[in-house]
């Protein structure tokens, strides 16, 4: 693959490219899932990270909810979720979002978090008690856990997750390390690499998936070695898309990747034997993760 910057797409980045541009959501599906959520009092990180995909997903009925809160222990540049000290876990969420399950009639649920470093399990309590709650009504309904790193405590996340299996455990890498001083302060991506692998390790048979942004300044080798690190732990699933500014004060954008040079990622991953691939420039972790493939 060409290593030189994709000039054409690159533009000025204060302009999006033309294949960036969507309608603003409208719609009676859409007013109906937002009503559901609202009245339901659930955080989700289509808001919370000023998502482009929300429309299109809430139209169709469906969201990816944010547990333990929606203020996060760490503050990362990439990201427009709100820093701080987080509020007490609040018990009735589990209930709630069984709740929004059966009103929205939902078979395919990813559950995502803030990092809560001030909890001995990073949370991973919550989610098991979110599935559970889901399941006693919903039986059908199928998860995706999109997890933090679980800093300090994965050996003790992954036993507790194993309560409520099957889902498919996701963790995003979200960049190349060269970049996570400044777009992921306080991850490490080692540690990231350890938690997917002892999660492959401890469940089998549990399909595991991770994420990676483009457009943040790296570089295509960096991005191959990165998809390579990911199959090396037995990553089964990778979701690769642009980064777009989600706030104000959140990293800049430095190129526009063109859809082209997507689908070229998107052969490379294939070719590493990654069984789930959605690599497009509004792809998201879970934006249709719910489809066999992409």
């Amino acid at each position: 693959m060409n290593s030189e910057p994709d000039t054409k797409a690159k533009s000025r980045m204060g302009r999006l490219p033309p294949w960036l541009k969507r309608p603003l959501p409208v719609g009676e599906a859409y007013l109906r899932t937002d009503s559901i959520l609202h009245r339901l009092g659930l955080e989700t990180i289509c808001e919370n990270a000023n998502c482009p995909n929300r429309g299109e997903c809430w139209q169709r009925g469906t969201a990816t909810v944010l547990i333990l809160g929606n203020v996060c222990t760490r503050n990362c540049g990439f990201c427009s979720v709100a820093p701080g000290t987080p509020s007490p876990v609040d018990p009735t969420e589990p209930a709630r979002i069984a709740e929004m399950v059966r009103q929205l009639k939902l078979k395919y649920l990813v559950i995502t978090s803030v990092n809560r470093d001030d909890l001995p399990d990073g949370g991973a309590g919550h989610f098991r008690d979110c599935v559970a709650a889901v399941r006693r009504d919903c039986r059908d309904t199928k998860f995706e856990l999109l997890t933090p790193d679980f800093r300090n405590c994965q050996s003790e996340a992954i036993a507790i997750l194993r309560d409520v299996l099957p889902f498919v455990f996701a963790h995003n890498v979200e960049t190349v390390p060269r970049l996570y001083p400044a777009a992921r302060a306080g991850g490490d991506y080692g540690q990231s690499l350890q938690l997917l692998r002892q999660a492959k390790e401890t469940c089998a048979d549990t399909q595991t998936k991770s994420s990676i942004m483009l457009g943040l300044g790296e570089t295509e080798q960096e991005v191959a070695q990165v998809l390579k690190d990911l199959r090396r732990v037995g990553c089964d699933r990778i979701t690769i898309g642009q980064y777009l500014k989600p706030a104000k004060n959140a990293l800049d954008v430095v190129e526009y990747v063109s859809p082209a040079k997507f689908a070229l990622w998107q052969q490379q991953a294939r070719s590493l034997g990654f069984s789930w691939i959605f690599s497009s420039p509004f792809a998201r972790s879970s934006y249709f993760a719910e489809r066999r493939s992409i």
